[in-house]
């Protein structure tokens, strides 16, 4: 089952092409899902399906494909910039995964964590351990948790991650983001490709942010921005946190460390399970690393007992003196293994190329904002 999956993962993001039937089947099921998201949306459009308000504004940060954009620390970036304009914020997140998706919660109350990773889900904890002073909530029913980030937490601004598609809610702001490298992915709606949506959907943006820009930052061409604002932004990796051999691994508050700390002298055995894995393997090597080992799981993994066990022993075997993950894998991990040997988690942050035009942006939305 594993092996097929990543077969078919691999159909989706152009690495290889499918046999014959498999291709025909996959363009069919695409053809059938991207009528069922036109209609969709177009029902929104024409207000045949009424989506609900919230008495505050509200800023969707989404994509059009599946997964690896950088919505997480877009999201982060946002907020944190929203929070020093002067406004009262929260972040909602469905909570994919978690076991609050379902009934809600509050993952954060913007000073303490309350909920674990498996009750929040990973990016939604992962959310919450970045965001110091900003509440962040969890569930299906954001407009449920909306209303409850203004009654416990008097939020002004509500910022929904990864909600493009999330149309029974109303939204005063949609940011798009493109990777800059792939931003339709291969061209395919889902089954087939990685679009979940039509190339077309962007019209439905107010404002797209290029990803993965290179820099110079360069804009895309009209024909793709359409008229709306661009803004190109970088991902720029740290080291968010280093652990000792033996010490359990979980968030912490400390100051990340600079690239100029990691220490390039170790052989570091990587592993993670993120959308796009290999563009972890790649940000190590960017980084200096020294990398003799790596293994990628699907997106969201949940790490057991046995995977943990396995990494170790593939570690040893190419002797690694050190482990390498990502953040995102982190909150996973998040207080339930110790490594009897040094462990290092890498982030990103968002750097936008014209941060004051941004900013001026964001203020007009919210001053217009009923």
């Amino acid at each position: 089952m594993t092996s097929f999956k990543k077969s078919i993962e691999s159909v989706m993001t152009g690495k290889i092409q499918p046999p014959f039937a498999l291709g025909l089947l996959l363009t069919l099921l695409s053809k059938v899902y991207g009528t069922g998201t036109r209609l969709r949306r177009d029902s929104y459009t024409l207000g045949l399906l009424k989506s609900k308000k919230l008495p505050c504004t509200v800023i969707s940060i989404g994509n059009l494909t599946t997964g690896g954009t950088g919505k997480t620390p877009m999201t982060i970036y946002v907020a944190e910039r929203v929070r020093q304009l002067g406004y009262r914020v929260a972040v909602i997140s469905r909570g994919y995964k978690g076991a609050a998706e379902k009934s809600g919660g509050i993952v954060s109350d913007g000073n303490a964590i309350l909920m674990d990773p498996n009750t929040a889900g990973d990016e939604p904890f992962l959310l919450a351990a970045s965001l110091k002073g900003i509440p962040v909530l969890v569930g299906h029913d954001r407009y449920q948790s909306g209303m409850h980030a203004i009654n416990r937490f008097q939020a002004e601004v509500v910022i929904l991650d990864d909600a493009f598609q999330h149309l029974a809610l109303f939204r005063d702001m949609n940011l798009l983001l493109l990777d800059s490298t792939m931003p339709f992915g291969n061209g395919r709606l889902l089954p087939r490709g990685t679009l979940r949506e039509p190339a077309a959907a962007l019209r439905f943006s107010d404002a797209l942010i290029m990803t993965r820009s290179p820099q110079p930052f360069c804009s895309p061409p009209e024909p793709l921005a359409k008229a709306r604002p661009v803004f190109c932004a970088i991902h720029e990796p740290f080291i968010s946190c280093r652990f000792s051999a033996g010490n359990k691994l979980s968030f912490q508050a400390n100051e990340p460390f600079s690239r100029d700390e990691f220490l390039i002298e170790k052989r570091y055995y990587a592993f993670s399970g993120i959308a796009h894995n290999d563009d972890f393997l790649k940000t190590l090597k960017e980084m200096g690393a020294n990398i003799c080992g790596f293994q990628g799981f699907s997106d969201h993994h949940f790490y057991s007992d046995q995977d943990i066990q396995a990494i170790l022993k593939a570690a040893v075997n190419t002797g690694a003196t050190a482990l390498a993950t990502t953040e995102k894998d982190l909150a996973r991990l998040h207080g339930r293994f110790q490594f009897p040997m040094e462990c290092v988690v890498i982030g990103i942050r968002m750097s936008l190329d014209n941060a004051m035009a941004f900013d001026r942006l964001i203020q007009n939305r919210i001053s217009l904002a009923p």
